[in-house]
């Protein structure tokens, strides 16, 4: 297992445990990039929440779409 592999399993299973807190940090990440654009890529910033968001709902499912790596 590489060290990124590591980092990424770590990275799921805090964002399994606390996808409340997740939901949070990815508005308030979004909410940052806004502000330092001036909002010009804020069409591009929600597609990217968006993503973001899905993919930790879905990290509470029963998805294994993540071990076909």
């Amino acid at each position: 297992m590489s060290m990124f592999d590591n980092i990424r399993d770590k990275a799921e299973d805090a964002a399994r445990e606390h996808p409340d807190q997740v939901d949070e940090g990815i508005d308030k990440a979004g909410d940052f990039a806004d502000d330092r654009t001036g909002g010009r890529y804020s069409d591009q910033v929600d597609q990217g929440q968006e993503k973001a968001g899905d993919y930790v709902d879905g990290l509470g499912g029963d998805d294994d779409t993540d071990d076909e790596q």
